[in-house]
């Protein structure tokens, strides 16, 4: 499985952006959705994901109210909508595939098997 994440760019703060992940090669569509970030010297830390139908969904608390994770199975391509950014949201962000249909809430790097390269989101103020 390749996952291709894009739509990363300089925007500045209370604007929008939405990055797209598209998913090729032996993919399922029933396989959940995640979107991590990972800001200079920190962490990578879990954003959002989406189970394999888009029926549920799960935010970190830091974006909770402000991105929207959704899916367009007939094109393999999971998104993140993120509004009202701050510069605190700068970051590389990853998407990532898990190889189960069963929603856990994914919350957790080891919860998912493929990732992609990232795109860099970065927040002026």
């Amino acid at each position: 499985v390749q996952l291709q994440a894009s739509g990363g760019g300089l925007v500045q703060a209370g604007g929008s952006l939405r990055l797209s992940c598209a998913a090729s090669g032996r993919t399922d569509r029933r396989n959940v959705m995640g979107w991590f970030r990972q800001a200079p010297g920190k962490e990578r830390k879990f954003v959002a994901a989406i189970s394999s139908l888009g029926v549920n969904t799960n935010y970190a608390d830091s974006v909770k109210g402000r991105c929207t994770i959704s899916r367009n199975n007939a094109k393999n391509t999971v998104y993140l909508q993120m509004n009202s950014l701050k510069p605190e949201d700068t970051a590389v962000y990853y998407c990532a595939a898990a190889m189960t249909a069963g929603w856990t809430s994914q919350r957790r790097q080891d919860d998912y098997d493929y990732w992609g390269q990232g795109t860099q989101v970065t927040v002026s103020s």
